[in-house]
C-alpha cells in the first residue's frame, strides 16, 4: 500500500495491568523465522489479551507505519465482550530497531516532555543537546530491503502456530496493510501448506487485496525495487528525510496529551514540525494533537493517519481540543502514547509495500514471480472471511470490492462473509480508537467471531 496510504529476552514474561484485571494484558517474544540480517532480529513480541482458558484467538497485525499499540483499545473491548477470546497483538520484526527509552522514562514521570522532545528531536538543530537518539544509518541495514511479505508472513505464521497450541481456534486479521497480509497469509503457500488450513476467519480492517488498494505493473515493481538501493530500505513517511520522526512526534504528542491536555503545546512551535500539521493560532497539547490527526485539519496525503475527534475550540486561548464525531481525542493519546507495544513502526520496510502491491491480483503473475511471492491457494480458501471499509478506500469502495472479489475467488461461506461500508462517518483509524459507543467495527464483528466455531 502507498503512503495514502526492546527486544525483550527470549521467554520472558511480563504482566503488565493496563487498565484492571479485565484488560490485564502480557507481552512476550515469540521466536521468528530466519531472515535476511542478524539472528537477532528473528523475532517478534506479542500481546495477549484476554483469558489464558480461551480457546478462541483472534491475531492482529498492524498496517504500514502502524505497531501492534493501534489494537490496546479493541483488544481490551473484544475480550470484555466476546466469551472465551483472547487476542494477540503483534509488532513485527522492525520494532526491535527502535530506542523508546527516553518514552518509558517519560511515561514512569522520570522525565519531561521537553527532555524526551530534546533526546528524539531537539538535537537535530542544536548539536549541544547529548546524549541523544542515534538514528539508524541505511548503509547499515541494506538487509531490511528484503523484509517484504514472505518475512512478515513467516514470522506471522510462527504466531499464528503458537497460538493454535492447545487445540486453540486463530482467526487471523489485521488493519490496513496488515488485513491485506492477512488475506495474502490464507493464500500463500507455505513450503507445499495452505495458509488457509491454520485459521479459522480473516478479519481485514480497512485493507485487504484484490482491489483494497494499489497494484504494480512489473515495470513498476522494479523500479521501486531499485529505489530501495538509493533511498534507502524504510519508509519515509513524513518526507523529511528522517524515516524514525513520524514515531517520536506521534508519541510525544500523545504523551503530552494525556499528561498535560490543556497546557501550551509542546510540539507547536518546534521548528521540524511540518507547518501543516501546527494550528494557526496558539493551541494547548491536545489541540495540536488533535488538529494533527482529525481528517478535518490534518493533511490530505496522510489520511492513512485520520480519525475523525471534533474540531479545534478557538473561543479559548491558547486553543483546546474539543470532542466530536466519533473517537475521544484522549482515545486516540492512549493508543499512541504507551508502551512497550506503541502505535508507530519507526522503521516501516519499504519491500513489504512493494510486495504488498504486488500481491494485489492474488495469483502468480509476472509481478509475484519477480517479487518471490506464493499466492497459489485463493481458489481452495473456505474460511469466513469480514471486511470493514472507512473513507480511506470508500471512494473507490476498495475495501468492500475487494472483500467481494475474494469471495467470489474462493470458497469463502455465504454465510461466513460480513462487509461493513462506514466510509460515510469513519476515518481509516477510527475503528481502532473510536469510543465503543460510537465505534461500528466492535458492533459488527463481535456477532461474526461469536459465530465463528471452535476447534
Amino acid at each position: 500500500m502507498r503512503s495514502r496510504l526492546l527486544l525483550l529476552p527470549a521467554a520472558v514474561l511480563t504482566a503488565l495491568v493496563l487498565a484492571g484485571p479485565a484488560s490485564a494484558a502480557t507481552v512476550t517474544t515469540i521466536p521468528g523465522a530466519p531472515a535476511p540480517g542478524p539472528a537477532k532480529y528473528d523475532k517478534v513480541t506479542v500481546a495477549k489479551y484476554g483469558p489464558a482458558s480461551a480457546k478462541k484467538v483472534l491475531v492482529l497485525v498492524p498496517g504500514t507505519s502502524g505497531g501492534a499499540g493501534d489494537f490496546t483499545l479493541v483488544a481490551k473491548e473484544l475480550v470484555r465482550r466476546v466469551p472465551g477470546l483472547q487476542v494477540w497483538t503483534q509488532d513485527r520484526r522492525e520494532q526491535a530497531l527502535e530506542d523508546t527509552s527516553v518514552f518509558k522514562k517519560l511515561l514512569a514521570h522520570q522525565a519531561t516532555v521537553q527532555q524526551a522532545l530534546d533526546y528524539y528531536l531537539g538535537w537535530i538543530g542544536d548539536s549541544s543537546i547529548t546524549p541523544h537518539y542515534q538514528p539508524l544509518q541505511n548503509k547499515d541495514f541494506g538487509f531490511a530491503g528484503d523484509w517484504g511479505m514472505k518475512v512478515a508472513l513467516n514470522d506471522t505464521r510462527r504466531v499464528v502456530l503458537a497460538a493454535r497450541k492447545g487445540g486453540r481456534t486463530v482467526i487471523l486479521g489485521g488493519h490496513s496493510l496488515g488485513a491485506s497480509l492477512a488475506a495474502a497469509y490464507a493464500v500463500w503457500d507455505f513450503n507445499g501448506h495452505p495458509g488457509y488450513k491454520d485459521i479459522a476467519g480473516i478479519v481485514a480492517i480497512d485493507g485487504g487485496l484484490l482491489g483494497s488498494f494499489d497494484t504494480d505493473t512489473v515495470a513498476a515493481a522494479r523500479q521501486r525495487l531499485a529505489d530501495l538501493k538509493t533511498k534507502g530500505p524504510f519508509l519515509d513517511l513524513l518526507g523529511l528525510g528522517l524515516p524514525w520522526v513520524s514515531g517520536p512526534f506521534a508519541e510525544l504528542g500523545a504523551i503530552a496529551t494525556l499528561q498535560a491536555p490543556h497546557a501550551p503545546s509542546t510540539l507547536q512551535t518546534f521548528p521540524l514540525l511540518p507547518a501543516a500539521f501546527k494550528p494557526d493560532v496558539p493551541a494547548t497539547n491536545a489541540g495540536t494533537f488533535g488538529y494533527a490527526f482529525d481528517e478535518s485539519t490534518s493533511p490530505a496525503a496522510l489520511s492513512l493517519i485520520h480519525v475523525r475527534a471534533g474540531e479545534l475550540d478557538r473561543s479559548v486561548s491558547p486553543a483546546d481540543w474539543k470532542d466530536g464525531e466519533v473517537t475521544p481525542i484522549q482515545n486516540l493519546a492512549k493508543t499512541f502514547g504507551q508502551e512497550p507495544q506503541n502505535a508507530v513502526d519507526w522503521y516501516f520496510p519499504s519491500r513489504l509495500g512493494i510486495d504488498t502491491n504486488g500481491a494485489n491480483a492474488l495469483k502468480q503473475n509476472a509481478v509475484a514471480k519477480l517479487l518471490g511471492l506464493r499466492l497459489t491457494h485463493l481458489k481452495d480458501v473456505n474460511i469466513p472471511y469480514y471486511a470493514f471499509q472507512t473513507s480511506l478506500t470508500g471512494a473507490k469502495n476498495g475495501v468492500v470490492n475487494g472483500a467481494k472479489n475474494f469471495a467470489k475467488a474462493s470458497k469463502v461461506p455465504r454465510s461466513g462473509l460480513k462487509i461493513v461500508d462506514a466510509k460515510a462517518t469513519t476515518s481509516h483509524l477510527d475503528p481502532l480508537t473510536a469510543a465503543p459507543a460510537t465505534n461500528q467495527f466492535l458492533k459488527t464483528v463481535e456477532p461474526w467471531l461469536k459465530a465463528i466455531r471452535t476447534r
